[in-house]
């Protein structure tokens, strides 16, 4: 089942900070993935020297694996997306480090700021782009790492906004 919900099995643990633990070196669980980002996120000299932009393409780079996952730091240019896709067998956690990316799904779009966390499991379908006028950078977490990234054609995601959706 494709769903925009952030966890429908334990609820939104991004809400409940006191249940988010620090990262192990391996992390294993949903909380332990959320918090190895955020921890990336908050040590900008593990990533910022790294990022590079490119008007031509997203530009990424692998910054971390570990036993069935990966740590990947994008950046956007105005304009860039990626497309309409889902990440196969793998869940994932988005995490917005510098400007602001736009989440398209079936069923709303999203700002996404700085700071902003998204999770997902496998099968959820969506489309991220940087609508705004300022290069963006984020982190993405996949459990397992990522093998695939099909890509979903029609219906595509409208740039609409659903009473009551949710920003961050």
């Amino acid at each position: 089942m494709n769903s925009d919900s952030d966890l429908q099995i334990a609820g939104d643990i991004l809400e409940v900070t006191h249940l988010l633990q620090t990262p192990r070196e391996h992390p294993a669980t949903v909380a332990e993935f959320v918090g190895l980002a955020r921890s990336l996120a908050e040590d900008r000299s593990q990533w910022e020297h790294l990022v590079r932009y490119d008007a031509t393409s997203r530009w990424y780079h692998r910054l971390r694996t570990g036993p069935s996952y990966e740590v990947w730091l994008l950046s956007w240019v105005p304009g860039q997306g990626s497309g309409r896709h889902d990440h196969g067998r793998s869940s994932g956690v988005l995490t917005v480090l510098d400007g602001t990316l736009t989440e398209r799904t079936e069923r709303g779009t999203r700002a996404l700021r700085a700071g902003a966390q998204r999770v997902f499991a496998p099968g959820y379908v969506h489309e991220v782009v940087n609508d705004a006028l300022e290069p963006a950078v984020s982190l993405h977490v996949y459990y397992p790492g990522l093998t695939e990234m099909p890509m979903h054609t029609a219906p595509h995601c409208e740039a609409r906004a659903l009473p009551g959706a949710v920003t961050a």
